[in-house]
Parts: structure tokens; sequence; C-alpha cells
């Protein structure tokens, strides 16, 4: 195990036999997630490994290890090194952490600091767990915000390219953090209004201007996240052809009622009010004004415009009122419980 100081965020160079070691050697108990990109794991490194500060004496600490399932094609490389890149220069407290990796051989490996919570995707559609309250998801809209903003204003701005709930993580406290940076790619530089790719990302969440002609701006990401808002509010996926016809694209079908403040509380997730009622113990109410503005801010994220879509910075400037509301009234509820 040696440390690349040459990074902002100081990364670990693990060898295979170490992440080989920490993973049990990749047992299928310790497995905890997986996608296209290969497998991904939970195990544990030394502490000084894994945090940033003095850590001597300190117990393990849990890390999830990404494999790069076999694939050695020059895409696959590519991915795997822009996560190593990007993560390895930029910090920030809604961002996952790369703790480090492994290059050797054939193998790509990447290791996360560990994210207990999951994805926000196994949370809002899951049959078995609690619906997340109004709070928590208004709590990770803004977090997610964050953690975009920080990119499109970075000293060298970043358009992150694969918005989506599967890679919005969640530590303990449901604070959100982006992960997966493979797509990843560096903004337009000088009087460029945009860079040129091949078109990646995922359908249901990618920006109609960047399918049509693979130019990409930071109002890609934009429109991504009106998607996830959307998916926030609805409790819907952004792609479900398991419903009919002309509701199956989320965004295609919501837009057209984010305007009309009844019909915006028809499509609000319904757990959401069952939600509010154990939070209150009773009949619990959304806040309406709260969900109407969060739904207009949805609506100019997925203008067909992409000029006319909000900066995210701005967007994190409208949700954090929602956020101090969010807060204001849970200890209004803890008070009058007390």
């Amino acid at each position: 195990m040696r440390l690349d100081s040459s990074a902002r965020n100081p990364l670990v160079a693990f060898s295979f036999e170490e992440l080989r070691a920490v993973t049990s050697n990749f047992r299928q108990d310790s497995l905890i997630g997986g996608g296209g990109f290969g497998r991904v794991y939970k195990g544990a490194v030394a502490a000084s490994a894994a945090a940033d500060g003095d850590s001597d004496g300190a117990e393990p600490q849990p890390v999830a290890v990404k494999v790069h399932d076999g694939d050695n094609s020059f895409q696959g490389h590519r991915e795997w090194l822009a996560e190593v890149i990007f993560l390895g220069h930029l910090s920030h407290p809604n961002l996952v952490r790369l703790v480090g990796y492994c290059c050797e051989g054939d193998h790509r490996l990447l290791v996360y600091e560990y994210m207990p919570r999951g994805s926000v995707e196994s949370h809002l559609f899951s049959r078995v767990m609690a619906p997340l309250s109004w709070a928590t998801r208004m709590k990770i809209a803004l977090g997610a915000a964050r953690g975009l903003a920080f990119l499109h204003e970075a000293e060298k701005p970043v358009i992150y390219r694969d918005f989506k709930t599967s890679n919005i993580l969640l530590d303990e406290e449901f604070n959100a953090k982006l992960s997966d940076f493979g797509l990843a790619k560096d903004g337009p530089v000088g009087d460029k209004s945009h860079v040129s790719t091949r078109i990646m990302g995922t359908y249901g969440y990618a920006a109609p201007e960047y399918v049509m002609t693979g130019h990409l701006t930071a109002m890609s990401d934009v429109y991504s996240y009106g998607v996830v808002l959307l998916e926030l509010l609805t409790g819907r996926k952004s792609l479900d052809k398991s419903r009919p016809p002309r509701e199956q694209t989320l965004a295609d079908w919501a837009l057209p009622l984010l305007t009309h403040k009844r019909k915006v509380m028809s499509i609000v997730d319904p757990r959401l009010s069952a939600a509010a009622a154990a939070a209150s113990g009773g009949a619990g109410e959304l806040p309406a004004r709260a969900v109407h503005k969060a739904a207009m801010l949805a609506y100019h994220c997925l203008n067909r415009n992409p000029k006319a879509r909000p900066l995210m910075r701005d967007i994190v400037a409208s949700l954090e009122p929602l956020q101090a509301d969010d807060e204001a009234r849970a200890h209004d509820a803890g008070a009058a419980g007390a």
C-alpha cells in the first residue's frame, strides 16, 4: 500500500492482494451492489488509509470496493481512470470520497468510503423499506444540488453526465453524495459553449438536446437533476414500461402538470402523506407551499431550451429555505410532543 500524494485528495494505491484480503476474497456475503461496470463489495481497511486525519490506533474503517468486472476495453479503462482523476482532485461533502485504487495487470478496482444507507434509488422504489419523508427527500435534493453546483463551479468545471438516483448515495444521516464519475467530462473552456461527445448516460434522465446532438453542457446535468427531483416528488421512476404508454417517461408525463397547484398535489407520491402522518402521530399534512415550490423548480430544470434552465447554484439557493422550513417544522413538532 502506498500513498499518491500528488492528488488534492490523496489516494492510496492498493495491491490486488490487499483488496482481496479486505473483501474476504470477494466473498458473496461481502457483495453489496453491482451494475454494468461490475460488482461492489464491502470491506475494511486500516483507518490510516480511509481517514483524512490522524487515526493511529483507530478501528478499521469500512469501505466499498468496486471491481471493474473483467472489462479491459478502452472504454472500461477510461471510465475507471476518469473516476481516479476526478475524485482524486475534487473533495466536497456531497461527493463520495475515493480512498484509493488498484491498477495491477488486468485488475482495475476503486475503493470508496462506505455509504451505509445505499442509494436513493434503493429507498425511493423499495417495497419493503419505510418511505422517505418529505424532509428527507428535500435534504437529499439539496445535498445532491450542492454536489452538482460544486462540480459546475470548480476551477476546472466538470459535467457529471450520469446524474440519477442510483448514483446518489446516502450516509447514516441521509446526507447525499454523488458517486460514479466514470462518465464525467471536463466542461467547455474559453469561448466554447459545449463539449461534443459520444452520447452516454441513462435514457429517461438524459437531456433531449444532448441525446439529439451529443452537445454536452452543464445544463444537461440540470435537466437530469429535474428528473430526479420529479422522482423524489412522485415516487415514480424516470422510465417505467409497466405504466400506460403516456405515463412511461416521467418527465413527459409530469411536465404539463407541474404549473397547476391542484394537479401537482394529485401526482405527489401517496406514501408521503403516510410518512407525514407517522411522523406527526396523526393526520400529518404535506407542506403544500414547499411541494409547489419544488414542482416549479423541476419544471424550470426540464425546460426544453437549455439556456432557460437555472444554474445549479440558483437551485441550491431555492432549496435552502425549504430545508430551513423543514427543520423549523421538525423543531416545532418536537416541542409540541415534549
